[in-house]
């Protein structure tokens, strides 16, 4: 086996319902998901033991042990190396994170395991295309007629652990998306169909965390947005625009307002 490379992009959840609770705890989601073209990248090299290392913006607290779902991809894949990671994307954002560079490393490693054991969405990370997440995770059917959505994404800086955003969601039990999802001729179209969808977790998450609503109140204010949503559990939020120039100068606006907060035009798709 030769060295192993391979690029985890950011998971955006366009929609996310969450319509039930098992009786084992875990809540039954019914999610539109796409991905950006900004994300970590990752190198593995065979070696006789496991090892990680970690650079990137955004490395400091990633753990390079066991506890690391890269570790545990690459042993679910059944082989041993180093691993490199360029940590570009903030952790416990509600963009994947872990989940997406697991999915990536089983996808570049052939592993054919959906990678379920290590979270609900790493499935659907590991085909990082745009996809159709129900069930617990388990259930991912990619999409085909997704036209590509110019963005920006925006995170205050504040670390939201799932767990504690589905705790505090009142209502587990909600409609889902159509059974049939439309078809979209052009980007415009799928924008407007977003608007009548939702986050069933953004408000208890907006509840905990002031920034989330900040940023929200941010991104609305901006020439040319289209809609405004959290993706996943928090905090990380996105504008969706009608073309690249307005998402890079809303980028560019809102960084320079805001320098600490994490901000990145970038294309869904």
């Amino acid at each position: 086996m030769t060295q192993v490379t391979c690029f985890a992009p950011a998971k955006i959840n366009l929609t996310l319902h969450v319509t039930g609770q098992r009786a084992d705890g875990y809540h039954l989601l019914d999610s539109m998901v796409v991905f950006a073209d900004a994300g970590d990248q990752i190198t593995f090299d065979p070696a006789p033991a496991m090892s990680i290392g970690v650079t990137g913006p955004f490395a400091k607290g990633v753990p390079v042990d066991a506890r690391n779902l890269l570790w545990k991809a690459a042993a679910l894949a059944g082989v041993t190396g180093h691993i490199t990671v360029v940590k570009n994307l903030p952790h416990g954002a509600g963009i994947g994170g872990g989940s997406s560079d697991a999915g990536a490393l089983l996808r570049a490693l052939g592993s054919r395991d959906s990678g379920l054991t290590l979270g609900a969405d790493v499935p659907v990370c590991r085909i990082a295309r745009a996809a159709r997440m129900s069930g617990i995770g388990e259930q991912v059917v990619p999409l085909e007629t997704v036209p590509e959505l110019h963005a920006v994404l925006v995170n205050p800086g504040v670390h939201l652990p799932t767990p504690q955003v589905f705790k505090k969601l009142t209502q587990k039990t909600n409609a889902p998306m159509p059974s049939v999802l439309p078809t979209w001729g052009a980007a415009r179209d799928l924008r407007t169909w977003l608007s009548t969808q939702r986050n069933d977790l953004q408000a208890p998450a907006m509840a905990q965390a002031h920034e989330i609503a900040e940023v929200i109140n941010v991104l609305s204010k901006e020439d040319g947005q289209e809609l405004v949503r959290m993706s996943g559990s928090g905090a990380t939020c996105f504008a969706l625009f009608n073309d690249a120039q307005r998402a890079g100068n809303a980028a560019a606006r809102i960084l320079a307002e805001h320098p600490a907060w994490w901000v990145k035009a970038c294309v869904l798709s």
